[in-house]
C-alpha cells in the first residue's frame, strides 16, 4: 500500500478491491488546484482506467472557524461573517439569522423592507444560477457560456452595488428590515433585469441545454434516486431534480413569499441533465416572483421597524432557515439571555449535497466526475465554516 492510500480514510466499500483487480485500481488526487472542484476542495478518486470506484471529498482547507468566532461576538456582528459562508447566496445566509432574531424580539418587519428582501433574495437566486450555468458549460468545454452567464450575472451586481456598496459579500439585511432604503431608481433597473434575463434564458437554451454533446454528457449520468437524496438531507436543485417536492419558500414559507404564486420545478430521473434544468426553471419561476413583487412593491413607508442598541435573544433554542440559492441554509443558535450566543450552528446545502458525491459517481468515467460535480453546484466556503 502506498504512502497515500494509507493516509485515506476510507468509507465503507471503498476499501481495496478482492477481486483480482488489485493491480489495478489506483488512487488520483483531484484538486485541490483542479479548476473543476469550485473552490479548495481536493477528491481521492479510486480507479479501474478511467472507471470510477470511489471517491473521498477532503474539504477543509478554507476552514476559518466562523460558528466558533460567532460565540464571541453579538448577533450582529456575526450578520457580517455569514457573507463569507456561501458568498454567492450572502443576502439568504444573513436572513435566517435576521428572521431568529425578529422572532425572539418580537420585531416587526415593515412591509417596504419585506418586499426589498424578497426582490433581492430572488435576485442572487437568479445571479448565482447565472454563475453556475457559465461554469458549468466550461467545465463540460463550452468556454463561451462563462462570458454569457457573466455578462448577465453583471447586470445584477451592479445594481447590488448600488443598493448596498458591495458587489459579493452583501451586507445588507438587519433585524426589523434593511440597512438602508433602495434608490429611486431601483425598480426600473429591476425591470431591465427581468427584461434581459428572459431573453438570456431563450439564448442559454439555444446555446446549451440543447446541444448534443451536453445532452448526452448529461443525461443518465449521476443519478441520485430520491430515497437516497432524502437519507443524505439533500435540498435545492439537488432535491428536487430527483423528484422530491420541497421549498423552504413555499413549504415552511417565510417573510412574505406565501405572497405569490410561484411552481416548484421538479425532474424525474434525478441526473446531472435534471439538476441543470431544474436550476434553469428556478430562474424563470424567479422571474415570475419578481414581477408580482415589483407590481405590489409599496410606493412608501418604513424600510425598517425601530432599531435596538442590542439584541440580546432570550434564553433557550432558536432555528431558522431559507432557501438559498443551493438549498435549505439554516442557522440554529442556543442562547442563555445575554450578549452572546452560546453556540451558534450553521445548516449548509452544500454539504448535505456534497456527501451524496461518492454514492452517485461509483462506475462513472473521470470525465463524468467532473459533471457530477459541477451539477451538485458546491460552493466550498459554504462547507467550510
Amino acid at each position: 500500500m502506498s504512502a497515500l492510500e494509507s493516509s485515506i480514510v476510507l468509507p465503507p466499500g471503498f476499501e481495496p478491491a478482492t477481486d483480482g483487480r488489485e493491480g489495478e485500481a489506483y488512487y488520483l488526487n483531484m484538486g485541490p488546484q483542479h479548476p473543476s472542484t469550485h473552490g479548495v476542495l481536493r477528491l481521492v478518486v479510486r480507479l479501474d482506467g478511467e472507471t470510477v470506484l470511489g471517491v473521498v471529498p477532503h474539504p477543509g482547507y478554507v476552514h476559518r472557524g466562523i460558528e466558533k468566532m460567532g460565540e464571541n461576538m453579538s448577533v450582529l456582528q456575526y450578520l457580517h461573517h455569514t457573507d463569507r459562508l456561501d458568498y454567492l447566496s450572502s443576502l439568504g445566509n444573513s436572513l435566517s439569522i435576521c428572521l431568529i432574531v425578529e422572532r425572539a424580539l418580537g420585531l416587526g418587519v415593515p412591509e417596504r423592507a419585506d418586499y426589498i428582501r424578497v426582490i433581492l433574495c430572488e435576485l442572487q437566486r437568479i445571479a448565482s444560477h447565472m454563475l453556475w450555468w457559465g461554469v458549468f458549460g466550461m467545465d463540460l468545454g463550452a468556454i463561451t457560456t462563462f462570458f454569457y452567464g457573466f455578462r448577465d450575472h453583471e447586470l445584477i451586481t451592479q445594481l447590488f452595488e448600488e443598493v448596498c456598496g458591495a458587489r459579493l459579500t452583501l451586507n445588507y439585511f438587519r433585524p426589523g428590515g434593511v440597512a438602508q432604503d433602495v434608490p429611486a431608481d431601483f425598480l426600473a433597473k429591476v425591470q431591465v433585469i427581468l427584461e434581459q434575463t428572459r431573453r438570456s434564458l431563450d439564448e442559454y437554451d439555444r446555446l446549451l441545454t440543447k446541444n448534443v454533446i451536453i445532452q448526452e454528457r448529461t443525461h443518465g449520468i449521476g443519478v441520485l434516486p430520491a430515497a437516497t437524496a432524502r437519507s443524505y438531507g439533500c435540498s435545492g436543485a439537488v432535491l428536487r431534480a430527483s423528484g422530491v417536492d420541497y421549498d423552504v419558500r413555499k413549504h415552511d414559507s417565510y417573510s412574505i413569499y406565501d405572497r405569490f404564486a410561484f411552481d416548484v420545478p421538479l425532474g424525474r430521473n434525478g441526473d446531472c441533465f435534471d439538476r441543470y434544468e431544474v436550476r434553469m426553471r428556478e430562474m424563470a419561476q424567479s422571474v415570475r416572483i419578481l414581477e408580482q413583487a415589483v407590481a405590489q412593491f409599496p410606493a412608501a413607508g418604513p424600510w425598517r421597524s425601530k432599531e435596538l442598541p442590542q439584541y440580546k435573544l432570550p434564553a433557550g433554542s432558536w432555528f431558522r432557515w431559507v432557501e438559498a440559492a443551493r438549498g435549505a441554509f439554516g442557522t440554529f443558535i442556543v442562547s442563555d439571555g445575554s450578549l452572546k450566543p452560546v453556540r451558534i450552528k450553521n445548516r449548509s446545502p452544500g454539504f448535505s449535497n456534497l456527501s451524496v458525491l461518492d454514492e452517485i459517481a461509483r462506475g462513472a468515467k473521470l470525465a463524468d466526475l467532473v459533471t457530477i460535480l459541477s451539477s451538485l453546484d458546491i460552493v466550498v466556503p459554504d462547507i467550510d465554516r
